[in-house]
């Protein structure tokens, strides 16, 4: 194998990784800094339907893991899967979550 080839891949995979990474960021501060309405329709510009759909029903799992319903009631209620909402509930249960830290916010 060519190792220029490899380090050039690992150059770009790098750089592609930063971009992205500083586009989220972009994206956040976009989110925090703009009115409600005018993220409302950001996001729907943004995101398919579909998406808009996956992105609702994962905050809604994590809300509904919160409330105290168990994995198999949200999966049947909700028809999701139980693989996605074990995903929420590990991330829920991390320490210094961030899924926490945003449900304490909203509960003050």
């Amino acid at each position: 194998m060519d190792k220029s080839k490899t380090v050039n891949q690992t150059e770009f995979d790098y750089e592609n990784e930063k971009i992205t990474q500083d586009t989220i960021k972009e994206l956040c501060k976009i989110i925090a800094t703009a009115d409600e309405n005018l993220v409302y329709d950001f996001i729907g510009c943004l995101f398919t339907p579909a998406e808009l759909k996956d992105i609702a029903n994962r905050w809604l799992l994590v809300k509904e893991i919160d409330k105290g319903t168990t994995q198999r009631e949200i999966a049947k209620k909700f028809r999701m899967s139980l693989c996605k909402i074990t995903r929420g509930s590990k991330e829920l249960n991390k320490p210094d979550s961030a899924f926490r830290k945003i449900l304490d916010l909203q509960n003050k």
